[in-house]
């Protein structure tokens, strides 16, 4: 656990190129000697030109040292005063033929070990190291970057115990190889003691083979193609199913295949209906809801209509008859008796 791997280690070959390219059958251990005093002496000396890289190649006795610096001007001089006293001073004590070519740092926000160098700057003039950290990543995020991590260790604003802290805006990819990251290491030197500042800063993923040509190997030499006549073509056989009846019964013979002069195409039919000719007019819509089709509605008897009802006068309230009084017989008339009616 917490074993990190370095960023640019573990993609050299890969997409990050060496930073000495030579080759020694014989005092290896010397000239590599040479090469991490040179580096040393160079950053020391050039400490205020913001130098981000420097390269060494070895072709024959010669010594080409290529710096990558944000400020060219000041390694150069006036009228190249500087840069010719700087390649006497190497020539001496190296003994060789010395070649020094400046290359500029276009934009150094985006470069990590310019942006570890300048937050150590800012520590040692007693900045508040959160304060340098967020302007760092700010400025690197506008100038284009998908990702950018910041981390400082040590006796953070004079603490007694060093502690680290650290600011991460993006996605930063560790184990993809074609991710593009680069990775700087600077020490800012303080009066409570060192604090050390890494950055790494994510540019996206490098998917161009023709950009890392130069550090891939050599492709392996292709077998030679044999005559194979005596074998046959195989291309010309058929596929055999070894799981059907007919592969038991003996070996499938092919059909001489039809000879085409063109391209396949296949005749439509003649009976494919025809597309519907659009009216001119536009197609307004239903004024009414669409009704099912006849076939589609259900049986039902439907009762025949009924006549319609005439308006009748309004009925009067029926006046009750009064009873009228019975009358009498006379004096003279004398009932008649029941018996003679029947």
């Amino acid at each position: 656990m917490g074993q990190k791997v370095h960023p640019y280690g573990f993609r050299l070959g890969f997409n990050k190129p060496w930073r000495s390219r030579w080759f020694a059958k014989h005092g290896y251990a010397k000239l590599l000697q040479e090469d991490l005093e040179l580096r040393a002496n160079l950053t020391e000396r050039l400490k205020s030109a913001g130098v981000s890289s420097i390269e060494v190649d070895r072709p024959g006795n010669k010594l080409r040292v290529t710096i990558r610096t944000s400020r060219p001007g000041i390694i150069i001089g006036r009228k190249g005063a500087e840069i010719e006293k700087l390649k006497q001073d190497m020539a001496r004590k190296t003994k060789r033929e010395v070649f020094i070519d400046i290359q500029e740092v276009h934009k150094p926000e985006l470069d990590a070990q310019l942006v570890s160098e300048s937050i150590g700057l800012q520590l040692e003039k007693r900045v508040a190291f959160r304060r340098a950290m967020r302007k760092a990543v700010d400025s690197a995020l506008r100038f284009g970057c998908k990702c950018i991590k910041v981390r400082v260790s040590g006796r953070l604003n004079g603490a007694e115990i060093a502690r680290s802290e650290w600011y991460l805006q993006g996605q930063l990819p560790l184990h993809t190889l074609r991710a593009d990251i680069d990775y700087g290491f600077a020490e800012a030197h303080t009066t409570y003691g060192v604090i050390g500042i890494k950055t790494w800063i994510y540019k996206g993923e490098i998917l161009d083979l023709t950009k890392r040509r130069g550090l891939l190997p050599e492709p392996e030499p292709r077998r030679d193609l044999r005559d194979r006549r005596d074998r046959g073509d195989r291309g010309d056989r058929p596929r055999r199913d070894y799981h059907s009846p007919a592969a038991t019964q003996g070996p499938a013979v092919a059909a001489p295949a039809p000879e085409v002069s063109g391209p396949a195409t296949q005749t439509p039919p003649a009976d494919l209906p025809r597309p519907a000719v659009r009216p001119a007019t536009p197609i307004l819509p239903p004024l009414m809801s669409p009704q099912q089709p006849a076939w589609k509605q259900e049986a039902r008897d439907v009762p025949p209509p009924e006549p319609q009802a005439q308006p009748q006068p309004q009925a009067q309230p029926e006046e009750k008859p009064q009873p009228q009084p019975e009358e009498k017989p006379a004096a003279g008339d004398k009932p008649e008796p029941a018996g003679e009616n029947q």
